[in-house]
């Protein structure tokens, strides 16, 4: 309302978000608010590091324990020196902390993908 008497303002049109705003608003809202979807999606994001911690801390295990395995069903390799040092020694004391090292990293890589493709998914 104008109060000198001219014409009045003309309309404008107010948008709070686009459609594609209004739904990544959306998704962070549940997820922040925690409701029944946003509680699914965490869910599922825990769901997914959690299978991705089992399933390389199995093979993990299983690379690791099948070292002790080889050397009791093969008591030769036991024997074996390099460097004056026996085979086992070498094996778990300074050839298993790389490939501890490596696999963390691929592990670390593939929980940051879950992160990313779980904030893609809010985003959208």
């Amino acid at each position: 309302m104008s109060t000198t008497g001219g014409p009045p303002p003309p309309r404008q049109k107010v948008v709070l978000a686009e459609r594609r705003g209004a739904r990544m608003v959306r998704t962070r809202v549940e997820v922040q608010q925690q409701t029944e979807v946003g509680d699914a999606m965490v869910r599922g994001l825990v769901r997914a590091q959690l299978g991705l911690a089992l399933r390389v801390a199995l093979f993990t295990v299983c690379l690791l324990g099948a070292v002790p395995v080889l050397f009791h069903l093969a008591p030769g390799l036991a024997a074996v020196t390099v460097l004056g040092i026996r085979l086992p020694w070498v094996l778990l004391g300074v050839v298993g902390y790389p490939i501890l090292l490596g696999i963390a990293w691929v592990y670390l890589r593939l929980a940051e993908r879950n992160e990313q493709d779980f904030t893609d998914l809010t985003d959208d």
